[in-house]
């Protein structure tokens, strides 16, 4: 068993062997770096699409009509079928004469001309409904469509399937750039670790050939890849918040078309920040480690 004065000296050798190969450590942490900012952007890319599909997925909401011969407790027996339904977030009633008076606010210059209509409603009552899953829209309309004292559905399906679909599309790619720069960041790491190891290969032999284990020749060299990738992932944090930030500080003045795609500026960065620091750290150091351990396994058979 190793003993701690031991440990505590091959972390300190691989923390002191970032200072004696200075140009190499650079070249690694600001290329592990630039991977991680970029897999980070990607995934807050990710993030704000979720955010839109499920903003525009609440604006286009599903309108059940009510049979103009229904009475009202098929009105409200329609209305707690609706609400029981699995996945259903949602359900506002509208009543013939809310209808009416939304039209009428619409057209406040000819009110006049909807007071033929007070007596004469030619307009029919209806539930809003909500869905949390925008895939289900089209099943789910069906099934409402079968609710007795139903007379019709209509429900966005078409430009739902597009959202949704713009949705997957991104997650996949997103998710596919994730995993490449994940693995170019691993090679990255490993390719400096290995021209450090095959500078110090003559070291390595010799203390192998004296009887030192495995874990003491790979220890100091794993710690050095865990410090570049802590360093890296210290500095993809900064970096992502820093331009994270000023990103969704330039969307606040968009409005217009961004405002109504988006409903509000990008995802806050109060609602990432939690995220992005563990997952660069972490992110690092496991890329780090693992660089290390890839390199400098086949110099430990002698």
């Amino acid at each position: 068993m190793m003993r701690p004065s031991t440990f505590f000296f091959l972390i300190r050798r691989g923390i002191r062997n970032l200072g004696k190969h200075w140009a190499m450590t650079f070249v690694c942490i600001l290329s592990l770096s630039v991977c991680m900012t970029l897999n980070t952007f990607a995934s807050l890319a990710e993030v704000n699409v979720d955010s839109m599909v499920n903003y525009l997925g609440s604006q286009n909401e599903t309108v059940v009509y009510l049979d103009p011969e229904c009475d009202d407790a098929t009105a409200q027996a329609v209305g707690e079928k609706l609400a029981a339904m699995p996945g259903v977030t949602n359900v506002q009633f509208v009543s013939k004469q809310d209808v009416l008076n939304t039209y009428r606010n619409y057209m406040e210059d000819y009110s006049s001309l909807w007071d033929e209509f007070e007596n004469d409603n030619p307009f029919k009552a209806n539930y809003r409904v909500s869905i949390a899953d925008l895939s289900q829209m089209e099943s789910m309309s069906k099934q409402m469509q079968a609710i007795q004292g139903v007379y019709s559905v209509t429900a966005p399906v078409e430009m739902t399937n597009v959202f949704v679909q713009v949705q997957r599309s991104v997650t996949k790619v997103g998710r596919g750039i994730v995993l490449v720069l994940m693995v170019v960041s691993i090679i990255t790491v490993g390719s400096t670790i290995r021209l450090s190891v095959f500078a110090r290969r003559r070291e390595i032999e010799i203390m192998k050939y004296v009887g030192a284990t495995n874990g003491l020749v790979t220890l100091p060299f794993v710690v050095e890849g865990l410090a570049m990738g802590l360093i890296s992932g210290v500095l993809t944090a900064a970096i992502s918040l820093g331009g994270y930030s000023y990103m969704v500080q330039a969307s606040d003045g968009l409005g217009g078309v961004w405002e109504m795609i988006m409903g509000q500026a990008l995802v806050p960065v109060s609602a990432v920040w939690s995220t992005i620091i563990p997952y660069s750290l972490i992110g690092g150091a496991v890329v780090g480690g693992l660089g290390s351990m890839f390199s400098i396994r086949k110099h430990l058979n002698v």
